[in-house]
Formats: C-alpha cells, structure tokens, sequence
C-alpha cells in the first residue's frame, strides 16, 4: 500500500464517520491504522481482550477498545509525509488564565506544605480556534516532527477526536516481560546550551522511579533500574529513568494497569489522594489527558531462532501476547473549528507558580507549532 491509498482509505472512512486510529511508535518509521468496521461502541474494564484501547485518566470511566476482530488494520512504511506547514497563529492569554493557573498551583504548595501530598500534578486546558482543522493534516505534521514520541490520530463518533505526541510509555508487556520508564522535568531545548537539571527536578524524577518500582513489586519476580538520563522531546528536555521487569506467572494484565496508571508523572505520589486532589481542585474534566492509549493482547510470531539460514528450526515460531500503552500527554482534542489544548506540571514543595505557569505554556507552544 502505497501513503496515497492509506491516507485516502482513512478520509473515506472518517468522512462516513466511522472510528479509526492511525499512530506510530517513538522512533519507528511503521505506520498503522486501524479502521472499525461500524460505529458500535465497544468498552473494556476487564482488558482481557485484544484490540486497541483509549482509557481515561479516571479508571472509574471505562476504557474505549477497538477491537481485531471489528477492524480493518493496515501499515505503511516510510520516514517522511508530504504535507503542508503553515507559521501557527500564538496562542494569546488574558490575565486571568494566568492568574488562575497560578492560584491553583499555588493551592496546591500550600496543600503540599501541609502533609499528606509529596507530588500532584495539576493542568490546565486551553482553546485555541483553527483554520485547518483536518485531523489527518495535523497528524502528518506531528508525524514528522516527533520522531522520538508515539504520534497518533483517534477517533470515534460517539467519543470524539484526540490528536497527540507522548514522549512517555506506561508500561509495554512482551510475554512476560514489562518495560516501563519514569519521566519528569521539563527544560526547553537549545542547541549548543549545556543542560543543568534542579534538586526540585531530580526529586521529582525519583518519586515518580520509586513509585513505579514499588508498585511493581507484587507483580514481579526480579526488577531492574537504570541510570537516569536526559532525552528530548521536540523542543523539550526531560530526565529519564528505564524500568524493566519479569512479572509472575500468575499476574494479569488488569492490575497492573491499576497499580501504574495515572503515574506520578501525570497525577502525583502518593497516588490517590494527589487523584482526589485533582478531582476536586482543577475544576474540569480530563477526560482522556493523561489517561493511556495502545495496542492490547495482540498476538506476535517470533522465531526460536535468530540463525536465518537454519531454515528448518525457523518453522518453530513462539506465539507471545504483547501490550504497548502510552501516556496521553502532549494531546488535544478537536471540537469543530477549535483545538482543546491540554498541559499540566508536577508541583512539589518547592515548585514556583510563575516558572510553572511558563512551563505549560511552553508545553502548549510545543503542540502549537503543528497547528496552522
């Protein structure tokens, strides 16, 4: 299938308003989509089935799945789609989006300050109006712009349209085999700029490893941790740390994602009262920002035998079960003629309302520059 025919097959379905998702990997040059055949509503809480699944911040709202048996799934490879790239419009804010932000982080210190809280993490959600507001000519211009991020294109006429680039995995299960990371902090990238990371940003890193590597433990027979590194994300810097696991024979999939999402990195530590915290203090509806998106339980064929020219034990392949889910960060969601920008920032004792005003909108310049 050549790019002409895979974009055209998703226009036409998206024209009969009928649910499809088209993505890529961080650092892949595979495209792929997946067109359901109806517009029937599927949902999971159980994540037993395979598909491809949108699951909300708050896990108390079921999770939206297209599933492999109600879809048309395609792939393309290629590194580059032609498109056009207009300057984007700034996005100008009055004094009492600022002033709002700034309130809520500051409320948030304070509840820090007072015990109880380590970490919560609080956003904000910006409308911005759109000359173009096709979904596919956005998601060609964060395709080649984010080659390190999972870029994706999701749509459901019952649900809506969500557009994003996520630098940052939840968690990928290959057999029994769990890969995740720890991401925080957040500096503009310069060239040619030596980079100088906080305590503040380091401590934030380190709540958000720890988290994970006790929420795991449960699960697993052995964990394993890395060194903490800095990775770039478009025009942003952030600190990574890799976490990989061997989870015991008798661990499901559901749990997991229970003990794991929303992490630290998009909700705060410990986990459910910087959750309730949020709930009851950021006066809107996440929705699906920072909830997660991917592929779930789908089968993959490999051979026993990296030896190509031992044709004869290349017949005996293993089946595995593999799962990729992705943060849903860096997102927005389309409405009409309009884009729903989502940004938000880890607040500790330490933090700054002024600097963590300016980082989101550095964020939201960020997811901007795609848009024209």
């Amino acid at each position: 299938m050549d790019v002409t025919s895979f974009f055209d097959a998703l226009e036409e379905h998206y024209a009969k308003n009928l649910p499809f998702v088209v993505y890529r990997k961080p650092n892949s040059s595979v495209l792929r989509s997946w067109m359901q055949k109806d517009a029937e509503l599927h949902k999971t809480d159980s994540f037993l089935e395979s598909g491809f699944v949108f699951a909300p911040f708050n896990l108390k709202d079921k999770s939206i799945l297209f599933p492999v048996s109600e879809c048309v799934i395609s792939e393309l490879n290629t590194d580059v789609l032609e498109v056009e790239f207009s300057t984007p419009s700034d996005i100008i804010y009055d004094n009492n989006h600022k002033t709002q932000h700034i309130n809520l982080v500051s409320k948030g210190i304070d509840a820090i300050k007072k015990g109880g809280l380590q970490k919560v993490v609080l956003s904000r959600c910006v409308t911005k109006s759109l000359q173009n507001s096709n979904p596919l000519t956005i998601f060609k211009r964060l395709f080649n712009t984010y080659k390190t991020a999972m870029v994706y294109c999701w749509y459901h006429p019952k649900v809506g349209l969500w557009i994003g680039a996520t630098p940052e995995l939840l968690f990928q299960v290959e057999g029994k085999r769990l890969t995740t990371m720890s991401l925080a902090g957040t500096k503009s990238f310069y060239e040619d700029l030596e980079i100088e990371w906080t305590p503040k940003e380091y401590e934030e890193q380190q709540i958000v490893t720890d988290f994970i590597v006790n929420q795991l433990q449960p699960y697993s027979k052995s964990i394993n941790v890395s060194e903490v590194e800095t990775i770039q994300a478009g025009k942003l810097l952030h600190l990574r740390t890799r976490i990989s696991s061997i989870i015991s024979d008798n661990s499901e999939l559901k749990p997991i994602i229970e003990a794991l999402h929303p992490t630290p990195a998009v909700c705060g530590f410990p986990k459910d009262k910087a959750k309730n915290y949020i709930l009851q203090h950021e006066h809107y509806d996440r929705d699906f920002y920072t909830g997660f998106l991917g592929e779930l339980n789908l089968k993959t064929f490999k051979s026993r035998n990296s030896n190509r020219r031992n044709v004869e034990n290349n017949a005996y392949s293993v089946v595995k079960t593999e799962s990729n889910f992705f943060v849903n960060l860096r997102s927005m969601q389309l409405q009409d003629e309009s884009a729903l920008i989502y940004v938000g920032g880890g607040i500790t004792k330490d933090s700054n309302p002024e600097h963590e005003w300016e980082e989101t909108v550095n964020k939201t310049s960020t997811i901007n520059a795609v848009l024209s």
